[in-house]
């Protein structure tokens, strides 16, 4: 299995080689030159297997270079009893009639990103003694919440890395800055910026294809690499619970072997909708990947006209982890939908740099479409669903799958397409405390802390409060940089002690 690069289809490098560059030098990212392919009776064999076994059967398709071993030490050192406190690590879970719940969240931060970070640095060390020699790789993230505090719990302490995360210093819920600012380990940094997660993201790209940096960290033998997913090794982790949440599906006996089902995912960054996207072209019988956006709705409107448009206003709303503009992996999707044109893709890419928009043709939009619906849910939706589903079903949403679970509902009003639905659940409840509790119950206290609001929603909903976010209480913040996306290079250099 090769890989090549969105915007230069003549590159070919090894799956070690694409996880530990990260991006390609041309700034484009890497793709696979195949896709592994799994029949019906293939997948139905993952019904009798745990969620390691099937991660297992997964992954060695993408990772041909990586011996069974290698495989094997990386899953199993990413699952391991105790991290996750499910011991299915994704369960699915029944709702009603056709609504099923895909609970991402049981990782050491309680958000979907644990699923495949928990895995990458495992994958990256391996990587890294296969491809660059000996060099300390350093992990650049922008966050706009989750990925930056399930970055740093996977990488801290990890030998020959360090992390460094910068994240919008307004746009991440109290509880995300606390996970980040009192993060422990010895080889990361955290660091807040003056702008949106837009702007961080820019900022992040730029430094990785800046050649004077690059020479810089060559100096002291390091060099960047990436835990956002725009890494290929972020990436492939995801597509695994696809496979596995179908398997529960037909174990539980919801749908036939065979049977299509419907997947709705809340989307930002365009990574996790497109994990389910290869999951359908590698043999899942998924009909529609239906892609949920919150106010800060840009997908919405370019899988409705084909426009893709940043100049528009930004929302800073309850599920700060979609608040995005620049959502980097439709580039991938371009260039698959596209036949593979790396130069169209970098048109594309180029105009949306310098003018913030891009337009597709309507041939190649009625291709995206043939997999992909579209909705989005306000504020006032979200809190709507919240207060329904707990109402109805005591059963707890966070404002990110609620936002998925609203968008559900009318796009069953609105095609009568009701096949049986897998929702990606990408955060727990907890971690959004004040906005679950005034969508539930209309009077959270904005006077008390994080943690009064959690005990509120345990006392009075008799919910669970995870143990990783329970033991944030009385943590000291160890980081309170901030800089301006223009400095965010120098800051690199002054966190790296360069």
């Amino acid at each position: 299995m090769l890989y090549t690069s969105t915007r230069n289809k003549q590159i070919k490098v090894s799956a070690a080689q694409a996880i530990a560059q990260g991006i390609s030098e041309e700034g484009g990212l890497f793709v696979p030159c195949e896709l592994p392919q799994f029949s019906v009776e293939e997948i139905g064999k993952m019904t009798a297997m745990t969620y390691v076994e099937r991660a297992k059967t997964v992954l060695r398709t993408f990772l041909t270079d990586f011996t069974e071993e290698e495989i094997s030490y990386c899953v199993e050192g990413a699952y391991a009893k105790g991290k996750f406190s499910s011991e299915k690590i994704a369960p699915t879970v029944h709702i009603s009639e056709n609504e099923n719940i895909l609970e991402l969240w049981h990782g050491p931060t309680c958000a979907f990103k644990d699923m495949a970070l928990q895995l990458l640095p495992y994958l990256m060390t391996v990587a890294a003694k296969k491809t660059v020699d000996g060099k300390k790789i350093i992990i650049l993230v922008a966050t706009s919440g989750d990925t930056g505090k399930a970055a740093l719990e996977g990488f801290k302490d990890v030998p020959g890395t360090g992390i460094l995360v910068f994240y919008p210093v307004d746009g991440v819920s109290p509880m995300q800055k606390l996970q980040m600012t009192t993060q422990e380990g010895e080889n990361v940094a955290v660091c807040a910026i003056n702008g949106n997660f837009d702007d961080a993201q820019s900022a992040v790209k730029a430094i990785f294809t800046n050649e004077e940096i690059k020479a810089a960290l060559a100096e002291k033998n390091m060099m960047f690499s990436s835990a956002n997913s725009i890494n290929w090794g972020r990436l492939v982790p995801q597509i695994v619970y696809y496979f596995s949440a179908y398997a529960d599906m037909v174990e539980q006996g919801r749908i036939a072997l065979g049977e299509e089902i419907n997947v709705v995912v809340p989307t930002g960054n365009f990574g996790n909708i497109l994990a389910g996207y290869y999951a359908k072209k590698m043999g899942v019988p998924i009909k529609k990947l239906i892609c949920a956006s919150n106010s800060n709705n840009i997908l919405t409107d370019f899988l409705t006209s084909g426009e893709y448009n940043k100049n528009r206003p930004f929302y800073t709303t309850t599920s700060p982890s979609m608040d995005i503009l620049i959502s980097s992996n439709l580039e991938r999707l371009l260039y698959h939908a596209a036949g593979e044109d790396d130069k169209l893709v970098t048109e594309l890419m180029n105009d949306l740099q310098q003018n913030g928009v891009y337009r597709v043709s309507d041939a190649l939009l009625s291709e995206i479409r043939t997999c992909f619906d579209a909705g989005f849910a306000d504020e006032k939706a979200v809190f709507a669903t919240i207060k329904d589903h707990s109402d109805r079903f005591g059963y707890l949403l966070d404002t990110h799958t609620a936002v998925a679970v609203s968008v559900y509902k009318d796009y069953v009003v609105r095609t009568g397409d009701d096949l049986p639905t897998v929702i990606d659940s990408t955060a727990s409840p907890f971690k959004f405390p004040k906005s679950v509790l005034n969508a539930v119950t209309g009077n959270a206290d904005e006077t008390v802390d994080e943690f009064e609001t959690i005990e509120q929603i345990h006392t009075l909903l008799g919910a669970e409060v995870p143990a990783p976010l329970a033991a944030l209480k009385g943590k000291a913040s160890r980081f309170s940089e901030v800089c301006n996306k223009e400095n965010m290079s120098k800051m690199v250099f002054k966190l790296l002690h360069i």
